[in-house]
């Protein structure tokens, strides 16, 4: 099979957090890009069903960081709550 080379132009910052959500799936951008085509080419359609959970979304993880600082700073409000049992 001969080999062709793809070169784009992509925002730098873009290009990163890609690369870190690669890193974090356990594969290279290389491979991503590949799998990204052969699914394109097998299913006629653009698809994308590769995610990480929302739980480590930015935005997450950040809230979280501010609620371990209030916490380690002793400005934390510590709420009880009763326990459920689910049936």
């Amino acid at each position: 099979m001969a080999q062709a080379m793809i070169n784009f132009r992509m925002d730098a910052d873009e290009k990163n957090s890609f690369e870190n959500i690669c890193e974090q799936l356990g594969i290279s951008i290389t491979a991503a890009f590949k799998m990204f085509t052969k699914k394109v080419i097998r299913e006629k359609r653009i698809p994308f069903d590769l995610a990480l959970d929302p739980f480590y979304s930015e935005s997450n993880m950040q809230h979280l960081s501010k609620i371990v600082s209030e916490i380690d700073s002793g400005k934390a409000v510590l709420q009880e709550h009763d326990l459920i049992e689910a049936e």
